[in-house]
Order: structure tokens, then C-alpha cells, then sequence
């Protein structure tokens, strides 16, 4: 690390993700948090990441059953986004019937730490009663 590097335990807001530095730019700790939270923030996202952490590769229809709530059209939305992303990699089986499974690539196998403690946090930190809605 060079000298003039300082480390900071502080997370960054949404107020300062992208707030203008004294260089010109973001530091890349916080561009790289607001991408993460652009992506794994919106509802089913993390949710279907842990799926397929734990389940391994899946059907489409598993992935429909494994969410309760999402609708067809959100999982087949999600699914495109973390495709885009390099999370996850669609396969088409051959028919018929035709499936199409989803896998995690190493990108999205990647995240497996990452979410167990966020669940942890969550168990600790987070109490259910303070959501409203459920999934």
C-alpha cells in the first residue's frame, strides 16, 4: 500500500457514493459498492443468488418455486440481469421439452461469502419484525 493510501472502516452513504473527490473522481471503493448495490439491491436479486449458491445450477421453474412471490415475468428479468452481469449463465437443454437451467459462473460463486454474512448480520442485527412484507 503506498503512503499516501488511508483505510477506512467507514461504509459509504448513498449521499457521498459518488460525491466529487479533491481528484476529479470517486475513489474506487465507493463506485465499486454503488455498482454492487445497483445490481444485488432490488428485490429477488440476492435472494435468487442464494439459490443458486446453495441449490447449485437450477430450472427456471425450480427457481419460480424456490422464490415465493416473484412473478414469471420479475424471474425471467432478474435472471437477465445477472446474466448481463456475469453472474449467472443461461443453458438451454434440448427438447423437448425445451429447459433452460441457470448456473452461477465463478463471478457469481464468488458472492457465496459475501451473502452468508450479510445473513449473519441480518440474524444479529436485523430483526424480522422490522420488514413489513416478508419476502
Amino acid at each position: 500500500m503506498a503512503e499516501h493510501e488511508v483505510v477506512s472502516d467507514a461504509v459509504p452513504t448513498a449521499v457521498d457514493a459518488c460525491a466529487p473527490q479533491g481528484n476529479g473522481g470517486c475513489p474506487d471503493v465507493k463506485l465499486a459498492l454503488n455498482r454492487v448495490f445497483i445490481l444485488l439491491g432490488k428485490r429477488w436479486t440476492g435472494l435468487l443468488l442464494g439459490v443458486l449458491n446453495n441449490g447449485g445450477p437450477a430450472y427456471f421453474s425450480e427457481l419460480r418455486r424456490s422464490v415465493p412471490g416473484i412473478s414469471e415475468r420479475m424471474l425471467s428479468d432478474r435472471l437477465t440481469e445477472l446474466a448481463e452481469a456475469g453472474l449467472v449463465v443461461r443453458e438451454v437443454d434440448p427438447g423437448p421439452p425445451l429447459r433452460v437451467r441457470y448456473r452461477l459462473t465463478e463471478g457469481g460463486v464468488a458472492l457465496k461469502p459475501a451473502l452468508t454474512e450479510l445473513a449473519v448480520w441480518a440474524d444479529r442485527y436485523l430483526p424480522e419484525s422490522a420488514l413489513k412484507g416478508g419476502c
